[in-house]
């Protein structure tokens, strides 16, 4: 009852939030060349494309927090503007340029992922455009000194020893073959994972991601010869789900651990529900179905459809660049400013940002889910460390 009550208070502390600051046409920053209105914020991630679905559990969530944002400020509303990456680091640098030239974004959620983030960040940090990730999780990106860089969830030093905690002290597992992808987020999230685990590593491999490979005959053969207990994969649902698929056709049943990028029902989907099932997949985030206030039913009557992984961390990104521009920051440095200094109650956690740019460690929350009768659902929180 307790747990409960906090939630609802605390999506009632967001929503006081943005509605409580200051008209944006009253702004000291409007005076130093903001627009009064016609402000605009971006979604920067995948919306087509084999990454699409992590992408449009978060676009989805961002559009819940503008238009609720617009419902009580009709006279001053917010565009969002989606900027659809793909994924792919190689189009980052041009989608960043467009976003930038666009002189009413004051604000980006995202870029959803690390390969893209990286790409991307140092021309948002030249141009000083706030971003706010709900997802990217590579730690080397808060080590870039960019003023411009947030993330809103916790990163792979949080996320890697959870996972390979759970494999060691839940799944008991002492051999582990760990696989990933050559991402900048996958092969940074299986490291993190070899650390923990140290000699109970017998095998590595990689494969090429972004749907560049469907075929996985040589790392199955690979697994079955360590003769592993246990899988890990760093890298993103499309390849993980054939994997799962093809290693259960070669009759290999050791359970597969993967990160933030797999947890989605598109695996399910990839790999098949025979195959995928007792799948454990890892997040630095709570179950979006545990959101505070009203959130998941909003959600759903917007968007119809339950939302997914980091749909509650991504309408909570948009909620504070939306904070700042009711409350006067409708400029770029203004907005950032803002951010810089930002302190309050979201839906999916409580958010203040330390050095780099990090979720203040104390706020970081590590989950596990399973794939149980063709859904993902919550497992248990797990230790960081």
């Amino acid at each position: 009852m307790r747990q409960k009550l906090a939630r609802v208070i605390g999506g009632v502390a967001m929503l006081a939030l943005v509605a409580g600051g200051t008209a944006c046409s009253s702004s000291d920053d409007t005076a130093s060349g903001g627009d009064a209105c016609g402000n605009k914020i971006a979604f920067f991630g995948a919306l087509t494309g084999p990454s699409a679905a992590l992408g449009i559990n978060e676009n989805n969530g961002v559009k819940l927090a503008v238009d609720k944002y617009n419902k009580e400020n009709t006279d001053c509303k917010v565009e969002l503007v989606p900027l659809d990456s793909q994924g792919s680091p190689d189009q980052a640098p041009q989608l960043a340029q467009k976003a930038i030239d666009d002189t009413k974004i004051l604000g980006i959620i995202g870029p959803a992922y690390s390969g893209e983030s990286e790409a991307a960040g140092p021309l948002f940090n030249e141009a000083g455009l706030v971003t706010i990730t709900p997802s990217a999780t590579r730690p080397s990106l808060s080590e870039q000194k960019w003023k411009t860089f947030f993330r809103a969830v916790g990163n792979d030093f949080s996320q890697g020893p959870a996972a390979g905690n759970y494999i060691k002290n839940v799944l008991k597992a002492d051999t582990v073959f760990v696989i990933d992808d050559q991402s900048a987020y996958g092969a940074g999230l299986a490291d993190e994972v070899k650390k923990v685990l140290g000699p109970s590593v017998v095998g590595s491999d990689k494969v090429q991601g972004d749907g560049k490979q469907v075929e996985f005959s040589a790392v199955v053969t690979k697994v079955k010869a360590a003769n592993a207990k246990a899988i890990f994969y760093g890298g993103y649902y499309q390849e993980a789900g054939l994997i799962r698929k093809q290693l259960t056709a070669a009759g290999i049943t050791a359970p597969l651990v993967a990160g933030d990028g797999v947890n989605d029902g598109a695996y399910i989907t990839s790999a098949g529900a025979a195959a995928a099932e007792g799948t454990i997949l890892t997040c630095p985030c709570q179950p979006a179905a545990e959101a505070r206030g009203t959130f998941v039913q909003e959600y759903k009557a917007l968007n119809g459809t339950d939302p997914g992984t980091y749909s509650d961390t991504a309408y909570d990104a948009a909620n504070i660049l939306l904070a700042g521009i009711k409350a006067g920051k409708t400029s770029r440095e203004g907005l950032l400013e803002f951010v810089k200094g930002y302190s309050g109650e979201g839906v999916a956690a409580k958010y203040k940002f330390v050095e780099g740019g990090e979720l203040d460690p104390a706020e970081v929350k590590v989950w596990a889910f399973k794939v149980v009768g063709g859904k993902v659902v919550p497992d248990q929180e797990i230790p960081k460390s």
